[in-house]
């Protein structure tokens, strides 16, 4: 049985634990970057309460084993990227970050830290229940059955999700087709109305087709009297009449 002593001094039995990084929220929740996936040195130091200092001197004594987990240090173009990428909004020129690896690996490298020895504790007691209750491998199974029971999964699967899916799509597609029908009926009668007004104009803007005037109002005046006819007879008796 691996012991606490043991884990703090021999570097291949810490290196055999590190995959266990599901303890760390065990003993005690660690908040992440936004990347989800890493810690700086003060954020190392808060979950284990310790100040960073102490963080750096462990970096400093065990830096080889340590980058072995994943520990790096950003610099340059790369720090920048990440700082975008992840929205810090820092001017420090580097930055030391930590993955859960590297930091279930401090856990069973610092001493003084009570959470750091509940850390290894909790990953003791899962090495002891793993070693002593191994799981049996089942018996391995038919192919042709294993198969079987993969494509009914697949169908159930499918016919909870995806299926369905497709038919909220296919009747939402409907209604949105019935919608574009009536809407082009509505544009194709106002393109016929439009049409019937700019015939109409043009029929009354034809040449030699005058405006209508405006009615003619009945004379007021007397109407003027007949000349009497004048005939020969008329001159041969001197013209009578005539003024």
């Amino acid at each position: 049985m691996i012991n606490e002593t043991a884990l703090l001094e021999s570097q291949t039995l810490r290196g055999s634990v590190l995959d266990r990084t599901d303890v760390l929220d065990k003993v005690k929740a660690l908040s992440l970057l936004p990347d989800g996936m890493h810690v700086t040195t003060a954020m190392v130091a808060s979950y284990f309460s310790v100040t960073a200092e102490v963080i750096r001197a462990l970096v400093h004594d065990h830096r080889a084993e340590l980058e072995a987990s994943g520990y790096r240090v950003l610099t340059g173009a790369e720090l920048s990227d990440f700082k975008q990428l992840s929205g810090i909004q820092s001017r420090t020129r580097s930055l030391a970050l930590f993955p859960r690896r590297a930091v279930l690996n401090i856990a069973m490298l610092l001493r003084d830290s009570e959470v750091a020895r509940q850390v290894r504790v909790y990953l003791l007691d899962m090495e002891y229940l793993a070693r002593t209750h191994p799981v049996e491998n089942p018996a391995p199974a038919d192919a042709a059955s294993l198969d079987a029971r993969i494509d009914q999964r697949i169908t159930h699967i499918l016919g909870r999700t995806v299926v369905p899916l497709f038919n909220a799509l296919i009747e939402t597609s409907g209604e949105h087709r019935r919608e574009l029908t009536a809407l082009r009926a509505g544009v194709q009668r106002i393109e016929k109305r439009l049409k019937q007004h700019h015939n109409r104009l043009q029929r009354l803007e034809a040449p030699g087709r005058t405006a209508p005037g405006p009615p003619e109002t009945p004379s007021t005046s007397r109407p003027r009297a007949a000349s009497p006819p004048y005939t020969v007879d008329w001159w041969r008796n001197g013209a009578p009449g005539r003024p």
